[in-house]
């Protein structure tokens, strides 16, 4: 029983490895075709990832989250609206005189 085992292994593995090999076969004969098809119509031969939409950049995706940090600069017309309503253009936050502040007790300075 332990010998039927180990053939059937072996089997499933040979049978594994010959279709991997197909499959390799298989594009190694695509390239082979695209290439001389570029060589026939005397057009350059693009590479598999340049013909599926572009080169891959692993910079790109720092950038995006590196960018996406950095806050956004209000525009002219942000300001003005903000200036007009008496708020501070980066904040929600009125900008008042500081006579208004009535939760802080002034303390003296150190070293006087």
């Amino acid at each position: 029983m332990n010998f039927i085992f180990r053939v059937i292994l072996l089997l499933l593995g040979l049978v594994f490895a010959a279709s991997l090999a197909v499959a390799v076969m298989l594009l190694a004969a695509v390239w082979g075709v695209r290439y001389a098809w570029g060589r026939l119509t005397g057009k350059p031969v693009t590479p598999w990832m340049s013909s599926m939409g572009g080169r891959f950049n692993p910079r790109s995706g720092f950038d995006k989250f590196r960018h996406a940090a950095q806050p956004v600069e209000p525009t002219a017309a942000d300001v003005a609206n903000a200036r007009a309503r008496g708020e501070s253009a980066r904040s929600p936050i009125a900008i008042g005189p500081a006579d208004d502040v009535t939760d802080v007790r002034a303390r003296p300075v150190r070293g006087e």
